[in-house]
């Protein structure tokens, strides 16, 4: 019984030293990345329209799950009427305006446009593109950071399509249109890439510049044609998993007209790449 509690004891206490090992391990990756990521700085386009009840918690999300990483948001607001940009401001007096740089439009003038404008004001050597509406949570992006720095990526994208990965808050026609647009671009187009319309992406800034030019999509179809033409220019793209979490404060974007816009994309892409 005594040797039996003695097992007991140096098993608990081999569990104890693993628990402890692992959480060092896990402080010593945080810090080797922090020490690489420290000479890049990271411009995060966000672009807006009337997201006042997201645009607050999406900023806080994003400070706290980078603490020690130098970056700026970059908010392209297209003229919200609900008061989005006031909402950026109050945000710039407790954060500093170096750190979120407000830079609208008068309307709405496209998904694709959005990034362009937000690119000319970007400082960063890296840009990140990311929804406001909380369906990209950023506590991905130092996984997408660390991934980069690992694999020296031009590219790296969040994907709801391999293990790990998912979404949340969908009904099962929405699923069914998301995962039909990737079924068929990537039988058609064959990318390489498992998410294709997924909108949460990082980028070396000068491979952004360099795709983006060559878009001419708008809307829905516009994330498909910049991860296709990157891949056919032979740049390094990398996956990270994510869980998609649908809108909770806001409607959709996505409507009919954007499924016509993607079918017809995808023949664009099918014929021009």
């Amino acid at each position: 019984m005594y040797k039996s509690e003695n097992y007991v004891v140096i098993i608990g206490r081999i569990h104890q030293l693993g628990s402890i090992y692992k959480a060092l391990a896990v402080l010593i990756g945080n810090y080797s990345m922090e020490a690489k990521a420290e000479g890049n700085k990271y411009s995060i386009i966000v672009p807006t329209f009337n997201e006042r009840q997201n645009i607050a918690l999406i900023v806080y999300l994003i400070f706290k799950h980078l603490p020690n990483v130098n970056f700026e948001i970059i908010v392209v607001d297209d003229g919200s009427p609900d008061g989005t940009q006031e909402i950026v401001k109050q945000l710039q007096e407790v954060y500093g305006e170096d750190r979120i740089l407000l830079r609208p439009r008068p309307k709405k003038l496209g998904l694709g446009t959005a990034y362009v404008h937000g690119l000319k004001h970007a400082t960063g050597n890296f840009v990140v593109i990311m929804d406001a509406d909380l369906s990209h949570h950023p506590k991905y992006l130092p996984s997408f950071i660390k991934k980069q720095m690992e694999t020296s990526a031009s590219i790296v994208t969040g994907t709801r399509y391999v293990k790990g990965g998912g979404v949340h808050g969908w009904n099962l026609m929405r699923k069914l249109t998301s995962r039909g647009a990737n079924v068929l671009a990537q039988t058609f187009l064959w990318p390489g890439v498992s998410d294709l319309t997924g909108s949460f992406r990082l980028y070396k800034k000068y491979v952004l510049e360099d795709v983006i030019n060559n878009c001419v999509s708008k809307g829905y179809v516009f994330q498909m044609e910049m991860i296709v033409r990157a891949s056919r220019k032979g740049y390094h793209i990398e996956e990270v998993p994510i869980t998609f979490v649908d809108r909770v404060y806001g409607s959709s974007k996505l409507g009919g007209s954007e499924i016509v816009e993607y079918l017809k994309g995808l023949l664009y892409l099918l014929v021009t790449t």
